[in-house]
Order: C-alpha cells, then structure tokens, then sequence
C-alpha cells in the first residue's frame, strides 16, 4: 500500500478503522488503563489523606487548603503545557514524559520534611500527570476502530478507577502505623512513585498513534505501522474489507502551514463544541471532584472519627471501577451526550443525599451511589470530548479543556471548606448539585452526536459529514486540518 495522499489512495484513517481488535488495540488500553490508574489514584490521595496530614504538619486552614490544591493547580499547567507538546512531539513520547515527572517528584513528595516541599511536590506531581487522561482519550481515540471505541476507551478508565479504592483501602490501612519506621502516609507517594516507573518501562512497547504520524507529515511510518496491523488480522484469519479513498487536499502540502494555531478552536467549526466543553469542564469540575476533594473533611465535620472517616470513604471508593464496569453496556448503546446528561442528573440527586445523610449507613449508600453514577458519567464524558476535535488539533483542545477543569478543581477548596465551615454538608453538595444540572443542560443543548461514528467523521459538523456508504470515511473541509495540505482556519 502506498503512503502518499491523493485520490484513489487508500485513507489511513479507514485502514485503522476497518481493522478487528487485536493484540495491540487490548495492549495499548491495558497501558493506557494503567496510567489512568496512577492519575485517578494521585488526585484522590489528598483528599484522602487530608486530615492525617493536617496532623502531622499542624496545617491551618489556608495551608490545608493550599495542599489540596497544589496537585490541580500542576494539572493544569501540565494539561496545556503537555497537551500541546504531544500536538508536535507525538502521543508516545508525551506519554513517557509525564510518568516519568510524576514518578520522580511522587518520590520527594514522600521524603518531604515540611509542608512547603510536599506542596511543591504535589504541584510538580500534578503537572507530570496534568495531559495524562487527554494523552490516552486522544490515543485511543486515534487507535480503535469506531464500533468499540467506546466500550475500549471505557474498558480503560475502568482499569484506571482502581486507583481510588486503591487510595481509600491504603489510607485506611497504612494511617497511623509506621512500617519500617517511616510514616504511613510516606508509603502511599513511594508506592505511587514505584508504580509509574513500571507502567512508564510497560508503555515504552507501544508504538506513535499512526493519526498523528499522518497529521505531520510522517506517512511512511504511519503506513508501516498500519501494514503491520493489517498483516496481523490477515494473519488471524479476518478479511479485510476495502479502505475509501481519501479525497484531494485543496492546498499543495508544500506551501499549507501544518500545525493549527491554538484559535481555530474558536473559529466557526468548532466554536459552538469549545463552548460546551468549556462549560462541561467547568461544572464537571465542580460536580466530579467537589465530592472527592473534600469528602473525608465532609464526615469528620458530621462527627466521625478520621478511622471511621477513611473507612466509609474507602468503601464508597468501590463504585468509581463499579461504575466505570457499568457504563461498559452501555456506552456504544446509547448517544454520548444523553449518557453524560443523565449520569449529571443523577450525581446530582445522590450528591445531595450524600450531604444531608445523617448516619454511616446512609453515608456509606448515598456515597457509593454518587461514586458509582460519576463513573458511568466521566466514561461518557472521556469518549464523547475526545470525539468532538480532529487529530491535529484533539490533544491541544482537549488538554485545554482538561486544564481548565483543573484550574477550577484547584480552586474547590477555597471555596468548599468555607462553605463547609459555615453552612455545612448539605450547602456543599446543593452546590455540587447545580453544577452539575447546568452541566446537563449545557450537553443537550449544545452537544453533538458522535456514538458510532469514525473518530474523523465525528468531530466534523453535521452538514460536513459524508453521505451515508458502506466504506464511507471521507473528511471533510473543516477537517483537513487532520492533512498536512489542509487549510487552517484562522
């Protein structure tokens, strides 16, 4: 098969999308997943240590609150900072870069001798893992073929939500003990930093998302890549059926400029999706991470202890993978914007319980119900943001997204522990609960469909996608930002 693009080629995009699953579609969401784990695991180890860590160092309340925050606030950066860089340096190499940050200042992280160095640890962490999520929705987004693209990239995300029990069990057994001398709570960020350092070495099989070697102008390896999967299934005994032809760039590849500037997302295409996914990333803020960043401070403020606070936690942690298992039916069945729309509303419902529960039992019901519907609801909302932008410019505009989401994360609790303070838990969670019904509203309203469509077709607007065919996989106008000859808007 040729590399070159013209008309009557072969699209990558429809070889990659033709193809069956195989070794490395299960592979790469296996490392994926574990990736995902060590990120879900870094932003719930605060909140779950919060209070034992308020001990040990004597934190007041703005140090508390800064420590909570640290991790966000290095998300973000890391977020845009990465998430651009894997625009020109490739999903592979951005995926080594940022476990490796992670897994070094994780480490200091545990060595930390005072708050200052633990703050600015947990801020460098967070920024090693800030494109950690966009890296691997874009990723696999680029990899897997559109029929299980959503049960694949959830599949992953289940994987990845282990790593909140993960937190909430090893809190609730390392606190207050001292294996070896060393304080407990040390041993979740050695444990952490360890755990990178064999999912960086397991990632480093993995090979550039072909999408993007073709977005730079790199065809050769994208199509040798490809011939090789396509060799595989030929191999396991799958018929291939015969890829579209990509039409004709309208600019020549040698004078089109190949990297979209960071404002096309605000240009006519794609403006009314930055918008939503904005205001998605917002509330989702608010609604996902309200309940994580401070539900052990929410309990102890009802008057448990910290053990049974860490307790109840660790048990309602169960229903983030829970949920994550659940959305696996699902999430090819249904459209995306409903899943996420639903799931809001029904986070919102079990938010609310959760706030005005008046004992552990409910605590511990309304608490696992919340957590279970979050992760029916990021599953939907991962795979329906990495849907909504082309190859070239997904990472950049997702990482953007994701960042935002961070910065708002990272201001949670200056404004939820006031509110805690004041008011209490039921003020808190009615809080989490608007959010979370405007981010419901703001999907309907402005999401598109996308479930079941080739990633290519469905970041494109409706009027742009091609006609219905039985190979059909062509891009559109405002999609030949995903060929190095398309043009740029601007």
């Amino acid at each position: 098969m040729t590399s070159s693009v013209g008309v009557g080629e072969p699209s990558l995009a429809a070889r990659l999308d033709r193809l069956p699953v195989g070794r490395i579609h299960l592979v790469a969401v296996i490392c994926v997943g574990l990736g995902f784990f060590f990120d879900t695991y870094e932003v719930f180890l605060a909140g779950t240590l919060s209070v034992v860590l308020k001990q040990s160092f004597g934190f007041g309340g703005d140090s508390l609150k800064l420590l909570l925050a640290s991790a966000f606030v290095g998300q973000f950066a890391g977020a845009l900072v990465l998430g651009r860089l894997a625009d020109r340096i490739g999903r592979r190499n951005s995926f080594l870069l940022n476990l490796l940050i992670y897994s070094v200042f994780s480490l200091v992280g545990g060595l930390a001798p005072n708050v200052e160095v633990l703050v600015g640890a947990r801020f460098l962490a967070g920024m090693g893992l800030g494109a950690e999520l966009t890296l691997g929705d874009s990723y696999l987004s680029d990899l897997l073929p559109p029929r299980v693209r959503g049960r694949l990239i959830a599949a992953a995300y289940t994987i990845g939500f282990l790593g909140v029990p993960a937190a909430g069990f090893l809190g609730r057994g390392l606190v207050g003990r001292s294996p070896v001398g060393v304080d407990g709570w040390r041993w979740m960020f050695f444990l952490g930093a360890l755990g990178a350092v064999l999912v960086w070495a397991l990632r480093r099989v993995l090979p550039e998302s072909p999408r993007w070697l073709e977005s730079v102008g790199r065809h050769e390896e994208a199509d040798r890549i490809v011939t090789a999967w396509e060799t595989d299934a030929v191999r396991r005994g799958h018929a291939l059926s015969e890829p579209a032809p990509v039409p004709a760039p309208t600019t020549p590849p040698e004078t089109a400029p190949r990297r979209p500037p960071f404002r096309v997302l605000f240009t006519g295409p794609f403006l009314r999706r930055t918008v939503m996914a904005w205001i998605m990333n917002v509330m989702s803020a608010i609604g996902y991470y309200g309940f994580g960043t401070i539900a052990t401070l929410v309990l102890v403020a009802k008057g448990y202890t910290v053990l049974t606070s860490l307790s109840f936690l660790a048990l309602t942690y169960v229903g983030y993978p829970l949920g994550s298992l659940l959305s696996l039916p699902v999430i090819e069945r249904f459209e995306r914007r409903a899943i996420v729309a639903v799931s809001a509303s029904g986070m919102a419902v079990a938010g609310l319980l959760f706030g005005f529960a008046g004992s552990g039992t409910t605590v511990v019901l309304w608490g696992t119900l919340f957590t279970l519907i979050s992760n029916v609801y990021s599953n939907g909302y991962h795979v329906f943001t990495a849907e909504l932008y082309p190859t070239a410019v997904r990472a950049t505009a997702v990482g953007a997204a994701y960042a935002l989401s961070r910065l708002v994360t990272a201001a949670l609790p200056f404004v939820l522990i006031p509110i805690l303070d004041h008011a209490g838990s039921g003020a808190v969670f009615t809080v989490v609960a608007a959010a979370l019904v405007i981010l419901a509203l703001d999907v309907l309203a402005l999401g598109p469909r996308t479930t079941g469509l080739p990633v290519d077709q469905a970041a494109a607007l409706p009027q742009q996608r091609p006609a219905p065919a039985p190979t059909a996989r062509e891009l559109t106008p405002a999609l030949e930002l995903d060929q190095p000859g398309g043009p740029q808007h601007a």
